[in-house]
């Protein structure tokens, strides 16, 4: 737009009478990262310019190609790890005033989400002043043979993995959580987004399980000086505080698997919601199979034997933060099948035996359990996919605030 002001300026106006445009001796390029350079012009013909239109704006990258990808180093270097971006960080960017970062599901493919969150940014009229971030946080360890750059970081697969800020196979001192604080650090940069007024950390199935447990665990969320939002979208299973689990009375009748006839006792117990409440409140009861499942409450279910990033804290830092930091849970209305991945281990089907089933409890639990303020959003007919999570209307305003 502001180059086509200039063109169209320059054909209008003459100097001195001679009918001779400006063009023959002036010219605008545009410049990468949306910078606009001017040649030498005559002064009072800057200086109107200069008051009649405003700085150059830079345009989103919106291909998930090499084109809108940038390292962010780690550590001090030489370690890195890359993301996608619609944006420059460490170019100025006056325009910039809400960040969204979408984690990637268990296969990592961070170029396919990143897709997923420019088509959620394009309907929520967001590309414009929005900066999308999609980092790829790769591994080559185990059952994950990611192709690594040099020095790129190789986060575990397996066991605490990077789903739950495991220690990275290749760096000691690295966690999946440490690359997304350097992230969410050079975002909150004054001088790079002066006008940055919010981050929202999203992520969809093991994304979402990334969410659950860096939102309980990060250490940076209080020092940015920018408010940050978690959206936490149907994952497989999340970390308990304690060695409660729900019962079929902290879930409606339709969050079951499909063909699920709640016994008699369960329906005593009412028909519980995202936000409704059972006849005698929801049902948490320690867990009855400790003996058969053993690790139901080991770390990423819940809290015990804790390793990597999170051995940083305590107990009640990590619940503390939990209730206490903004979150929002994205379930799909028709996420009730065994589907991408499903984690149907003893400890995860202690949670509930859909995702759906178990992020409304554990939103329940969060609220009632430890005093938090959180919500939970049914998207309606959405199941695992994460294009129909974020893209739809009910979605929009909670990945987008204004």
């Amino acid at each position: 737009m502001f180059i086509g002001f200039l063109s169209a300026l320059n054909s209008l106006v003459y100097i001195g009478g001679r009918g001779r445009a400006l063009g023959a001796s002036t010219q605008f390029d545009k410049q990468p990262h949306g910078r606009c350079m001017l040649s030498p012009m005559p002064r009072f013909l800057l200086s109107l310019l200069l008051a009649l239109v405003p700085a150059c704006a830079a345009t989103p990258c919106i291909s998930a190609t090499s084109a809108c990808t940038e390292w962010v180093t780690l550590g001090g270097g030489p370690s890195r790890s890359m993301i996608y971006r619609t944006y420059s960080l460490d170019v100025r960017n006056e325009q910039i005033t809400r960040a969204l970062v979408m984690i990637h599901g268990t296969n990592r493919d961070a170029d396919n989400y990143y897709r997923n969150a420019l088509a959620s940014a394009f309907l929520g009229n967001a590309l414009e002043d929005t900066v999308v971030i999609a980092p790829r946080i790769a591994s080559h360890d185990r059952g994950c043979q990611d192709t690594l750059a040099p020095n790129e970081v190789s986060y575990s697969c397996g066991g605490d993995s990077w789903r739950s800020g495991g220690t990275a196979s290749n760096n000691d001192k690295l966690t999946s959580f440490d690359f997304i604080d350097e992230v969410l650090r050079k975002l909150a940069r004054k001088e790079i987004f002066p006008n940055l007024k919010h981050i929202v950390v999203a992520g969809h199935s093991a994304g979402g399980q990334f969410v659950n447990r860096y939102e309980m665990a990060n250490q940076v969320h209080e020092t940015l000086g920018v408010p940050v939002s978690y959206i936490v979208a149907n994952p497989s299973s999340y970390a308990y505080p304690d060695n409660t689990r729900p019962t079929p009375a902290d879930w409606p009748v339709n969050a079951g698997a499909p063909g699920y006839v709640p016994s008699p006792e369960a329906g005593r117990g009412g028909r519980g919601g995202a936000g409704g409440e059972t006849a005698g409140g929801a049902v948490f009861r320690p867990f009855g199979d400790g003996r058969n499942c053993t690790t139901y409450d080991q770390w990423p279910y819940g809290f015990e034997h804790r390793s990597g990033y999170t051995a940083r804290l305590t107990d009640e830092q990590l619940k503390k933060q939990l209730a206490s930091r903004p979150t929002t849970y994205l379930v799909g209305e028709l996420d009730i099948l065994p589907l991408g991945g499903f984690d149907s281990s003893c400890p995860a089907m202690a949670q509930g035996p859909t995702r759906l089933a178990r992020g409304l409890a554990f939103n329940k639990f969060v609220n009632q359990k430890l005093g938090a303020h959180q919500e939970a959003v049914i998207i309606p007919e959405c199941g695992h996919n994460a294009r129909c999570m974020f893209t739809d209307e009910k979605a929009l305003p909670i990945v987008f605030p204004k």
